[in-house]
């Protein structure tokens, strides 16, 4: 599934880190495969090593 670049944009905007977050990805409290949007209401920074511990498991 492509996510959408211009929905990640607006939620580092709206979280004060228009290049990123140094440390952390942008993960999907609800997965989009289970449903989830892909908008930045449904966004959240997550740190690198819980990205990858919670990717294990979806």
């Amino acid at each position: 599934m492509k996510r959408s670049q211009s929905a990640k944009n607006d939620f580092k905007k709206q979280t004060g880190y228009p290049k990123g977050r140094s440390g952390y990805v942008i993960d999907h409290i609800k997965p989009l495969k289970e449903g989830g949007c892909d908008c930045p209401e449904n966004m959240q920074w997550q740190t690198i090593a819980d990205g990858k511990a919670k990717d294990k498991w979806e």
